[in-house]
């Protein structure tokens, strides 16, 4: 059959059938990034909990302890920051934590505000300084405009605490009236929303934001110069490091003093001592970029990177150190998120800290 009969009879040669379209889809299966925002609106009630206890940490309030309590019994404190160790008992602040497919009502809210008077008048805790609602899809225009207002939202709580109401339903009279004695005497100012926006502002600065939402980290800075006098955090790597000089210069070194009479050991002892140092300074950025235990996590792929070598025979302690030095820069610590923030001096140090600890051993003791 000819192209025309074929044509003619319904079919086209697949040469002649036409180019696709310039928007054809890619064949990467990565699609756009999923924000911040949208994350959080796919969380669990727990999830979303977790996330309001690690923002509180970076509220300008000093918190001695932020506690998470969302659950059966958390008496309608979510996430109760305290202000002193009298804790309950002291100021404190509480977070409530709403993670709804809707804006947060007024009605939802009066419930956990009722709640939260029901447990000052029995003496679960005292009342607390601020209250702060935190729901990802926000609270509804009626209920914000409440929030502004707190003279009319304390009316309209007040207004609910009747007879009949559904608010109250199973109340004890005694405890109702309480209720109400408490509520009318409360400045309501104390009750505030958190817009989502502003909660993740915040969040930018706490050491879970870049792990949780996949950012990159904050800048890191300068390390710390070694001080002209060797520290107390000092003490072990050192006291390795000597062992090391005496062991192969038995006749000329016999204390770290004496080592600055020996030009070349003087500036191999300054380049560990910066090392090391350097070493301080990414643990102590850690502290403030990433999830608690991250930065020992890269200790332990480092000392599980090394020790195979530190624990090989070698001619002596010098030539032990020089080989575990060389061998840790050729180690792939990609998985580890510090590691774009960490060079090759970092690592050096890092086995200096393992010195520290005893983990790494350069002279074999008898």
């Amino acid at each position: 059959m000819t192209a025309e009969e074929q044509k003619a009879d319904g079919h086209m040669p697949l040469c002649a059938m036409p180019r696709p379209s310039a928007s054809t889809p890619s064949v990467a299966l990565d699609g756009p990034p999923v924000s911040p925002v949208a994350r959080i609106r796919m969380y669990s009630p727990d999830e979303w909990e977790d996330f309001i206890r690690e923002w509180a940490t970076a509220l300008d309030e000093t918190y001695v302890q932020i506690k998470k309590l969302g659950g059966a019994g958390d008496k309608g404190a979510d996430i109760a920051a305290f202000k002193t160790d009298q804790q309950f008992e002291g100021p404190w602040d509480c977070f409530q934590a709403k993670h709804y497919e809707k804006p947060l009502s007024f009605s939802v809210a009066a419930a956990e505000i009722l709640k939260l008077f029901t447990s000052v008048v029995e003496g679960a805790y005292t009342l607390p300084d601020s209250y702060h609602f935190l729901a990802p899809r926000a609270l509804s225009t009626p209920f914000n405009m409440m929030v502004s207002n707190p003279t009319t939202l304390r009316k309209n709580f007040l207004d609910r605490l009747v007879k009949g109401d559904k608010l109250v339903e199973g109340l004890h009279e005694a405890t109702l009236d309480a209720v109400r004695t408490l509520a009318a005497a409360t400045d309501f100012s104390m009750f505030k929303s958190v817009e989502l926006l502003d909660a993740l502002t915040t969040h930018r600065r706490t050491r879970w934001h870049a792990a949780r939402f996949g950012t990159s980290l904050p800048a890191r800075g300068d390390s710390e110069t070694p001080p002209d006098d060797y520290t107390p955090d000092e003490t072990r790597y050192l006291q390795q490091l000597l062992a090391v000089y005496a062991e192969r210069w038995p006749d000329k070194i016999t204390t770290l003093e004496s080592v600055a009479d020996v030009p070349r050991l003087r500036k191999h002892l300054q380049q560990q001592r910066v090392n090391f140092f350097r070493a301080e300074s990414l643990k102590a950025y850690s502290a403030g970029a990433v999830p608690p235990g991250t930065f020992e996590r890269l200790q332990d792929d480092i000392h599980s990177g090394v020790i195979d070598i530190a624990e090989a025979d070698h001619p002596d302690g010098y030539a032990r150190l020089g080989q575990v030095l060389a061998h840790v820069g050729s180690l792939d610590l990609n998985r580890h998120k510090l590691i774009n923030y960490t060079d090759i001096d970092d690592r050096k140090g890092i086995c200096h800290q393992l010195a520290n600890d005893d983990r790494l051993t350069w002279v074999e003791e008898e």
